[in-house]
């Protein structure tokens, strides 16, 4: 039995969640799994094929791998085990994820929403002790917005955090403050003499070069899950809550989350666990059996396509050039393809990519590039401008991205900068000024008004909203800049909530960083 949180990691991001859970659901779903092996090793190839599996030479030929992968899908409450029949079942959450809502909302929900115990912490093979009732991601989030600890470690989070936080009193998570406290001024010499008695891998073992190694592997997991809800963000080692998400993260925090009951009945439990956002109850009726049929298998051909394709680019409507791709990738009939994409992804598919987005903006120069062209894509296909991408030629004349809007006249200048603490140095000042905004004709041919200057960051300084006004005072052009939290979020609402060019310019000329209260006056 584990003395210390677990969650399994096939893969340590989430990242992939959806093309697993598309490539299970391919194969399997209205399936049998216990015991059949060929079908463990068929989704085992279908994973290697998709490259979310490394390929190689298998020791043994029993599917261990793809019970792994299944397990994953099971433990984040995306699918069940149907008891009546065996066969696997999507819950809630997991169609939602298929019928393309933004995987990070749903995932989100269920990181938050994760516990010990669960169906996956007390099944056979995994056994995490019963003296935890905690949910870890919600705890992590508390202790990170103790002003007491601020940030967490990895060697915090492996060697006190998920050995110590067995439920969610108060006086367990003073006594876990104070335990970090203490492990900040004496390192491992407050750790208890027993440690690795206490805490034994599931081996039992202890690897002499690095004893911790089982619990830091963990943490790293685990930072990288909550990582994914796109709340928090790892930087030099520490992970924090990100400045924007602070006041989101203490709502989450404010009050105690439900404990779903009965974690030994797994469908009861996956089911209650796995609901998505839109649902508070499961009400499907699953006793009927269906016959799979050739089209059933060629709907799910043609949505793990889709999802595959919409975690790589946004994808805001179903077009001909994405029913191509489609078809060639699956093979599947044209006409079928389209009317399943029209049917289930009519307005596209966007949060999927919101995803690799986020990751783009905290990169520094490693993607800068990708991270310009994603966010000229985003303004071309979900807001409607004539966007340019300019950044790739490198120099310094010309913004990264320059917008056209038809509709309303002007023309907008955005600077991409993959920081997570951007700050506007006098260089970039006179950049900005001078060659982009003065210099306009050196690089665009519209011959329109400038209505606005952005910076779209991963986060900004603290001196953010004086560096924008002093800009905007000498160049005499509004301007604004927006995280790229901010960023996604505007581009999640516009489905719902359509934003013409002249709402965009609104927003985007407050003259200092933009906030989600701004989102609301316009």
């Amino acid at each position: 039995m584990l003395n210390y949180w677990w969650v399994t990691r096939p893969k340590r991001k989430l990242n992939s969640i959806p093309e697993v859970l598309a490539s299970f659901a391919n194969l399997s779903l209205n399936q049998e799994w216990e015991g059949q092996r060929d079908s463990h090793l068929a989704y085992e190839s279908a994973l290697e094929e998709a490259g979310l599996k490394r390929k190689g030479e298998r020791r043994d030929q029993t599917g261990g791998g793809a019970r792994t992968y299944k397990a994953w899908l099971v433990s984040l409450g995306l699918i069940f085990s149907q008891e009546s029949t065996g066969k696997i079942k999507l819950t809630l959450a997991g169609e939602a994820i298929m019928n393309g809502d933004s995987p990070v909302e749903v995932l989100k929900d269920q990181i938050l929403k994760y516990q010990f115990p669960s169906s996956f912490s007390v099944g056979r093979g995994v056994q995490v002790s019963d003296r935890f009732k905690v949910h870890p991601f919600w705890f992590l989030l508390k202790l990170l917005s103790d002003e007491r600890v601020g940030y967490l470690t990895e060697d915090e989070i492996a060697k006190i955090v998920v050995t110590e936080a067995e439920n969610e009193s108060n006086k367990c998570f003073e006594a876990v403050v104070t335990h970090l406290i203490d492990y900040r001024s004496y390192g491992d010499k407050c750790l208890d003499e027993d440690f690795f008695e206490k805490y034994k891998s599931s081996k039992g073992e202890v690897n002499p070069e690095h004893p911790f190694s089982h619990l830091t592997d963990l943490a790293n997991t685990l930072m990288n899950w909550l990582e994914y809800t796109q709340l928090a963000k790892r930087e030099e080692g520490k992970i924090a809550i990100l400045d924007d998400k602070r006041d989101e993260t203490n709502r989450i925090i404010s009050e105690p989350l439900k404990f779903v009951d009965r974690p030994e009945q797994h469908e009861y439990f996956q089911r209650k666990y796995g609901l998505d956002p839109k649902h508070k109850k499961d009400s499907r009726n699953l006793a009927l059996t269906q016959t799979v049929t050739a089209r059933m298998i060629d709907i799910q051909k043609i949505k793990q396509a889709f999802i595959a394709l919409s975690l790589k680019r946004p994808i805001k409507r179903i077009s001909t050039e994405v029913v191509d791709y489609i078809v060639s990738t699956t093979g599947v009939d044209g006409k079928l393809t389209e009317d399943i994409l029209v049917e289930c992804y009519p307005h596209g598919a966007i949060g999927g990519f919101m995803t690799e987005y986020f990751e783009m903006a905290f990169k520094g120069t490693e993607e800068a590039v990708q991270f310009e062209v994603a966010t000229t894509e985003l303004f071309k296909d979900v807001f409607g401008f004539n966007a340019i991408h300019l950044g790739q030629t490198g120099s310094k004349s010309a913004p990264d991205v320059l917008l056209l809007s038809d509709s309303d006249g002007y023309q907008a200048i955005i600077d991409n900068k993959a920081y997570s603490k951007y700050s506007i140095s006098g260089d970039h000042h006179n950049r900005m000024v001078h060659n982009y905004i003065e210099n306009v004709r050196n690089y665009s041919s519209f011959d329109v008004p400038i209505g606005f200057f952005t910076y779209i960051a991963g986060g900004f300084g603290n001196q953010i909203d004086r560096q924008i006004k002093s800009i905007s005072a000498e160049a005499y052009v509004h301007g604004s800049a927006i995280t790229v939290s901010n960023m996604i979020k505007l581009v999640e609402e516009q489905e719902n909530k359509p934003r013409t060019h002249a709402n965009i310019r609104d927003l985007f000329t407050v003259d200092r960083q933009i906030v989600l209260s701004d989102f609301m006056k316009i």
